[in-house]
């Protein structure tokens, strides 16, 4: 989960034999001093993760419900971007799902097993490809639509936008061989626990090596840099042409809506990348204990904002989508609920007729607009 490269590989003298106390002299000073004390690190974890996490996992699981609800009660007039918006509700449920394990493991040390511990450490990196893959879909789709009035995706071909999403899937998957492979539910001596971690000597002294800095270089360059440039060229080329031309309020709702989908993914998931590439690139130098401590912090902090991301979408669309805000409204009255607001939305018939170019109406018209 918090993927520190000295931590995730979790060593056992079994393992390397003669070799062990090489291997851990990094967690003794120039004195020779005792290994570090491990305890104030778990009591860290085991005060910070299960309350923020039981916070994300209620709060995600009510707006993600809320947004399936919104979504499946307009099936018949789904967008392409409502379409790729579905998808990335699955990804996050299911990464909300593995949240109470993580929290169980910060207290008592992690007892479901290796299967479940590889399942749900790929659940973890299935659900940060998917999400700014799709996003990229979606900012690819919009670029077409309003900077060159042509279209990647129709309705009229859902087979065309299904074969995407599969491809975001299945790409997804394969980039999570890694946690497949390498994760194990495996005890810790010096914590005397039981944790789910990635144990490359399973595969040699080589592998345990080369193998972190190269999956960590995998998840920086693919998951993360080339995407943010696609959608940063793309959000750009955007801008620049509702700036500079005449377009419809619709059009221009439906991108705002998008670039706050976009830019709280940056927000989010840019702290964990910056302070994994730190500990990446710093991974092979002489920490002291100290030093460890707050990297190990910094991890479990980012990492922890990376799992807020999965509960922020619906917010976001309720604060700035008037047709989700309508749709949602309409299925709480529909359960008796009576929510008093503020002015009168537009109707559905009266936004659709708002889009300018028919070409971007399978884009504009999304229920999180």
């Amino acid at each position: 989960m918090e993927t520190l490269l000295w931590e995730k590989t979790i060593i056992s003298s079994e393992d390397v034999g003669d070799d062990w106390d090489s291997i851990f002299s990094n967690d003794t000073d120039d004195l020779g001093e005792d290994v570090c004390d491990q305890d104030e690190r778990m009591r860290f974890k085991a005060t910070f993760i299960p309350l923020l996490y039981s916070l994300v996992f209620v709060v995600g699981i009510l707006g993600n419900g809320a947004l399936l609800g919104v979504l499946f009660r307009s099936r018949r007039g789904w967008s392409v971007t409502d379409i790729f918006i579905l998808h990335l509700c699955v990804a996050d449920v299911l990464l909300l799902f593995t949240l109470p394990l993580w929290a169980s493991e910060a207290v008592s040390g992690w007892t479901f097993g290796t299967p479940l511990c590889k399942l749900t450490e790929a659940v973890f990196t299935i659900n940060f490809y998917c999400g700014i893959f799709l996003l990229a879909c979606i900012s690819l789709d919009r670029y077409l639509s309003i900077v060159h009035a042509t279209q990647m995706y129709s309705r009229r071909k859902p087979s065309v936008i299904q074969g995407s999403c599969l491809v975001v899937w299945a790409a997804s998957l394969l980039l999570s061989t890694p946690d497949w492979m390498f994760s194990k539910a495996q005890w810790d001596d010096r914590r005397n626990i039981t944790l789910c971690v990635h144990n490359y000597l399973m595969f040699g002294p080589l592998a345990s090596r080369v193998g972190p800095l190269v999956i960590n270089l995998i998840y920086h360059v693919v998951g993360f840099l080339l995407p943010s440039a696609v959608l940063i060229f793309c959000y750009s080329c955007i801008l620049h042409r509702l700036r500079c031309g005449s377009n419809g309020l619709q059009k221009q709702r439906a991108s705002r809506v998008i670039v706050v989908v976009v830019a709280a993914f940056f927000l989010c998931w840019t702290p964990y990348n910056i302070t994994l590439m730190v500990d990446t690139l710093t991974s092979d130098s002489n920490h002291t204990c100290d030093g460890r401590s707050r990297m190990e912090r910094a991890l479990i902090i980012t990492s922890s904002l990376g799992y807020f991301h999965c509960s922020l979408n619906p917010i976001l669309y309720a604060f700035v989508g008037v047709k989700f805000r309508r749709q949602l409204l309409d299925i709480l009255r529909t359960m008796g609920i009576n929510v008093k607001t503020r002015g009168r939305f537009p109707s559905t018939t009266s936004s659709r007729k708002s889009s300018m170019w028919s070409e971007s109406r399978d884009t504009s018209n999304s229920i999180a607009v």
